[in-house]
C-alpha cells in the first residue's frame, strides 16, 4: 500500500518526532490525477529536527525529493505541513 510505503520512506529519511500520513484520494475521484487504484492524493504532517533552520520551501523540497519515485508512479498530490519540534504543538 502506498501510504505504508510513504511512511517508511519518510521515517527512514527524516527520523520524525511525529508523522501523520492520510490518504484523501477518494475526494478526488473523477478528477485529473486520480489513479485507478486510488492512492494518488495524500496529506502529510511531519515533525523533524531535519527541518531546523530551513524555510518552508526548502523543507517541502526535501520531502518531494524523498518521494520523487512515487510521483513517477501513482502519487499525484501531496499536502505538506513540515515543522521542527519547537514549532509543533501537541494536540489537546
Amino acid at each position: 500500500m502506498l501510504r505504508d510505503h510513504i511512511i517508511e520512506k519518510l521515517t527512514q529519511k527524516f527520523k520524525p518526532y511525529y508523522l501523520e500520513v492520510d490518504d484523501f484520494s477518494e475526494r478526488h475521484k473523477g478528477h485529473a490525477g486520480y489513479g485507478a487504484s486510488g492512492n494518488s492524493h495524500f496529506s502529510v504532517i511531519i515533525v523533524s529536527d531535519c527541518f531546523e533552520n530551513l524555510p518552508r520551501p526548502a523543507r517541502h523540497r526535501l520531502v518531494y525529493e524523498a518521494l520523487s519515485s512515487e510521483f513517477t508512479q501513482t502519487l499525484h498530490a501531496l499536502q505538506l505541513k513540515t515543522m521542527t519540534r519547537g514549532e509543533y504543538e501537541v494536540p489537546a
